[in-house]
Order: C-alpha cells, then sequence, then structure tokens
C-alpha cells in the first residue's frame, strides 16, 4: 500500500463516522485554540507595558545625587553635565526639576489651577462645567535645558527646545505639552504668545507632540493605567532649569535624565558613573543612585515571557486530555476493523504498512481539528484583544505553525500504541472476529 491508498483509507473512515471524528477533534480543537488564546493575550499584556516605557523614552538612565558638604549642590550637577558630555556614549544630559506648590497658569480668561472642591484638579474656564470648571488634571511643571526632549522622549511639535543662551541668561520661557497647549489656546497657535506662572511670564517657544493620542491600550485595569500615565505626559509645562532661582526656594536640582546613543551603551555609563559619583560624593554628606529603566523592561520582558510559558502549559493540559481521547478512538477504531486487519495480513500486508494507515489517521483526525482549533484561536484572540486592549491582537505566525505542527505530532504519538497493537494481531484470530 502507497501512501496516497494510506491517505485515503483513512480519510474514508474519518468521513464515515463523522459524529464520532468531531467529537474526537473537539478535544484537539479546544486545546489548541486556548493554547493560542492565551499566549497571544501575553503577548498583548507584554506590548502594553513596551509601550509604556517607549513612551517615557528609549535608552535613558535617571540619576539622582544629592551633597550638603563640598562645593555643594550646583558644584555637583555640573560635574556630573561636564562628566557625561565627555562619555563617547552619551547623546544628551538634562536637569530634571519639578516646580512645587502648583503654582497657576493663566492664558487670558482660561486658568489651570487646583479646583476649588478640595484636592482635585481642574482647568478653570468661565462658562465651562460645574459652575465654571471643567475637570482634568493639572499639569506637571518641570524645568530642564536644551536636551530636555531628547531624554524624555518627547519630539517637538511646533517651535523648538530652549537655546544656550536662554538657559544661561534665565529667559522667561516655556515649552508645553500638546495637552496643555490644547486647554490653554485651542485651535489658536501657541509660538510666541505669553502665559503667566504664579503672574510671572512666560513666552511659549514649543509644543511638543503628543504621546497620549497613540495611547490606547486595552480596557484591563493594568492597561487604563498605563494608558493614563502615557497621557499625563502630555499634560506638561517646561520651564529652563535656572528658573529654579524663581521656584522651590532656589532650591538646586538633584535629579537628572541622560540619553544613551545606543542600548549597548547603558550598561558602560551605568558603570562609569557610578564609579564617578563614588569618587565625588561623600556617603557622610550626601547620596546618590544610578537607575536604567531598560533593566526593569528587560526584568518585565523575562516575567512576561514565563507567563507566556505558564499559560501555553495550563492550555496545553487540554491538549493532553485531547490526545488521550485520539488513543481511545483509535482504539476502538483498531476493535472494529480486526477482520479487514487480519485480511490485510494474510494476503502479504506487513506490521509497517498497518502501523502507517493508522498513524496516518491519527494524524489526519489531529491535523483537521488543529485547522479548526487555529480558526477558533485567531476568532478569540481577536475579540479577548478588542476587549483586553482595545486593538486588534493577532496570533504570531510561529504560535500557529507551532500549533499545527503540534496537533499533528500529537495524533502521531497518541496513535502509535493503537497502530502497534494492530499491526501485532494474527491473521487468524484477527479472521475469526465477528
Amino acid at each position: 500500500m502507497n501512501l496516497t491508498q494510506a491517505i485515503k483509507m483513512a480519510a474514508k473512515s474519518i468521513f464515515s463516522n463523522k459524529g464520532r471524528s468531531a467529537l474526537t477533534m473537539l478535544g484537539i480543537i479546544i486545546g489548541l485554540a486556548a493554547v493560542i488564546v492565551l499566549v497571544s493575550y501575553a503577548q498583548g499584556q507584554n506590548m502594553a507595558m513596551n509601550a509604556y516605557y517607549e513612551s517615557m523614552g528609549t535608552n535613558i538612565i535617571s540619576v539622582s545625587a544629592y551633597s550638603w558638604g563640598g562645593g555643594g549642590q550646583v558644584d555637583i550637577g555640573k560635574k556630573i553635565h561636564n562628566y557625561c558630555l565627555q562619555l563617547d556614549g552619551v547623546a544628551g544630559i538634562t536637569p530634571n526639576g519639578y516646580v512645587y506648590g502648583d503654582p497657576t497658569i493663566k492664558y487670558e480668561s482660561k486658568t489651570l489651577s487646583r479646583n476649588r472642591g478640595g484636592g482635585s484638579f481642574a482647568v478653570v474656564s468661565p462658562g465651562g462645567m460645574d459652575g465654571g470648571y471643567q475637570v482634568n488634571e493639572y499639569p506637571e511643571i518641570r524645568m530642564g535645558n536644551d536636551y530636555f526632549g531628547v531624554c524624555n522622549g518627547f519630539t517637538i511639535a511646533r517651535g523648538r527646545e530652549f537655546s544656550y543662551l536662554e538657559l544661561e541668561n534665565m529667559s522667561q520661557v516655556c515649552v508645553l505639552g500638546a495637552a496643555t497647549a490644547e486647554y490653554l489656546f485651542g485651535f489658536t497657535d501657541p509660538i510666541d504668545k505669553t502665559i503667566s506662572i504664579n503672574g510671572r511670564p512666560f513666552r511659549v517657544i514649543g509644543v511638543y507632540q503628543s504621546k497620549g493620542a497613540k495611547a490606547d491600550l486595552g480596557n484591563s485595569e493594568e492597561s487604563q493605567w498605563m494608558e493614563e500615565s502615557i497621557r499625563r505626559q502630555d499634560r506638561l509645562v517646561v520651564l529652563p532649569y535656572t528658573m529654579t532661582r524663581y521656584f522651590n526656594n532656589n532650591e538646586s536640582i538633584s535629579d537628572y535624565v541622560i540619553k544613551a546613543k545606543t542600548s549597548d551603551d547603558l550598561k558602560e555609563i551605568t558603570t562609569a558613573l557610578n564609579g564617578f559619583l563614588s569618587t565625588i560624593i561623600n556617603e557622610n554628606n550626601g547620596y546618590y543612585y544610578v537607575d536604567n529603566p531598560q533593566a526593569w523592561q528587560k526584568q518585565n520582558n523575562e516575567a512576561n515571557e514565563l507567563q507566556q510559558r505558564f499559560l501555553g502549559g495550563v492550555a496545553a493540559i487540554s491538549l493532553l486530555v485531547g490526545g488521550i481521547g485520539i488513543m481511545n478512538i483509535m482504539l476502538v477504531t483498531v476493535t472494529e476493523r480486526t477482520r479487514e486487519i487480519g485480511i490485510r495480513k494474510a494476503i502479504g500486508a506487513e506490521r509497517r504498512s498497518i502501523i502507517t494507515q493508522f498513524l496516518i489517521e491519527a494524524a489526519m483526525i489531529c491535523g483537521i481539528g488543529g485547522i479548526f482549533g487555529i480558526i477558533v484561536g485567531y476568532l478569540g484572540t481577536l475579540i479577548v484583544g478588542k476587549l483586553s486592549f482595545g486593538t486588534i491582537l493577532i496570533p504570531s505566525p510561529e504560535i500557529t505553525v507551532g500549533a499545527f505542527v503540534i496537533s499533528v505530532v500529537l495524533g502521531i504519538i497518541f496513535g502509535m500504541y493503537p497502530a502497534i497493537k494492530a499491526s501485532g494481531l494474527q491473521p487468524v484470530e484477527a479472521l475469526r472476529a465477528d
């Protein structure tokens, strides 16, 4: 018997018992669909988390260094700045200060301030909701230099970043996040308009592109938290770091963000910075730490990979149950076709051809079930992706091909025992069977 004949006989056997074959395939379909959906869901979570990390900027290093002795904090900041610019792998460095106290921000009749109602933030606009208050989160007011956007993952949409002279001359200029610009100016071009912060005028010289416009990570609690964190970055006002003269009681900035040219430079820069800071800051009169967010991202990816394996293993139990069902139905098939096997062996059929025929039949059952399982898995993944992440989630080709191969191999493994049992029947005993 050649391979084509074996396939035809296997197909005839499967389709002559459609109901039984469909029920047998059901375990494979459910198991395979579960593997595809669960692994794809874990990948979707990983994508959402990576989008969150990318929103904060890639290849960045956060540094915090403070000293209350020696040359003072200003001197420490200059030393860190100058040292980093000497490193080949550094693309830029910026102070990363915050203006505390939530000063009131105004432009003409519009005001950004804390809500009078006790604690929540609001955009104050005459004629708005709730007696002139339209609720929105108050923006962060941060201080940096001409590398602030580069180091923090922002791109200029209109205007420009600070210039060196504006920083040195303590010019009262600012760059706005996309949401803050929209709140204050609407459709009006904000460039060269003047806003006031606690009554002090600042000329708008630039607006960053929106990060939150692309933040649609899904409906799960974790995804919504990450999405809101991304959107919050658009509620921003950036001032020159030299504005510490007017804010925070002239307190020096102790935090910095460094942009590496490539991810390969991160480790080298981190090691060099730790060594440098240990020489200029004594632990008895200061502190420092160097943090690489990419390390957290790497750990998160590793955790997600473990989660994918765990979920895949749980779903694989369904495949195991389906495989046992295949073995059971193939044993029934051997019993039903005992006389046929006896006749074939009596006229000279080899054990190998009997084994091949039953293995092909088991593999075909699992293969057909695998195809339907993949279809169900794709549909399930689309539904889960839309409900959980608000996007179209499609299983990777590797998962799809791997799932189909696993289903066929499963049929061969669990069909092996029935096939061997069939090939071992004695012709005389087989012919006596009813």
